[in-house]
């Protein structure tokens, strides 16, 4: 396992609790994450991890707890603001990819950027790196993702989430329908953007593979990251 330098954390959540009807989800969960350290987080089905990533991202708002990025914490901002954080400082990864399937392959990398007022010429100029670091050539750009293979589809993804070079990166199974193959080379490029950008990398995984390629792993089990 490759050993980061300390520094001062990107994100960092502290005991938090989630309880969704009569479930306790997230039982005192705390993470920290410093720039450009990837970070793990593996578990069996129903340990809390996919509500600790949504917390992570402000899509979830714990009971108790808080959420900071770079020192401001967020997790109590309004709705419209956490959106707006998401849209502009988070980079998002699944294991599907959720492509737009209306858009082309380019369109849907340049996606964040047009949200965000870059114009679609400019956009798609930014995005064009980062569809042939992934193995997206220009023959591929105009396709749709049904004109693509699953890899070719979650290559486009990554990019996606790399073109506007978030702060942090949070990827939810993000190989879990690759072949072995498509999978290392997805966590190659995710780990060195993430790396060249200094964003902190969050995984949840179920592949001890792909873990053991972050700078740290955690447990988790009953809502609590165990180490």
């Amino acid at each position: 396992m490759v050993q980061t330098e300390v520094a001062t954390d990107c994100l960092a959540a502290k005991d938090l609790h989630v309880r969704l009807g009569s479930t306790d989800v997230l039982r005192g969960a705390s993470l920290s994450v410093a720039p450009g350290e990837s970070v793990a987080v593996v578990g069996t089905s129903g340990a809390g991890k996919s509500t600790l990533l949504q917390c992570l991202a402000g899509v979830v708002t714990p009971d108790t707890g808080t959420v900071s990025l770079q020192g401001q914490r967020f997790d109590h901002l309004p709705p419209r603001e956490r959106s707006e954080m998401r849209l502009r400082r988070f980079g998002f990864l699944f294991q599907f990819g959720e492509l737009v399937p209306e858009l082309s392959l380019a369109d849907n990398v340049s996606l964040p950027l047009w949200l965000t007022g870059v114009s679609r010429r400019a956009a798609r100029e930014r995005a064009r790196p980062l569809l042939d670091a992934t193995g997206l050539g220009t023959a591929l750009h105009g396709k749709r993702p049904s004109q693509v293979s699953g890899g070719e589809m979650q290559r486009a993804a990554l990019a996606r989430a790399l073109v506007h070079e978030p702060a942090v990166i949070l990827a939810d199974e993000p190989t879990g329908a690759l072949d072995s193959s498509t999978s290392d080379a997805v966590v190659e490029l995710l780990l060195t953007e993430a790396a060249r950008t200094r964003a902190a990398l969050v995984v949840v995984t179920h592949s001890e593979r792909v873990a053991e390629r972050m700078n740290r792993t955690e447990r988790m089990a009953d809502g609590r990251l165990i180490a």
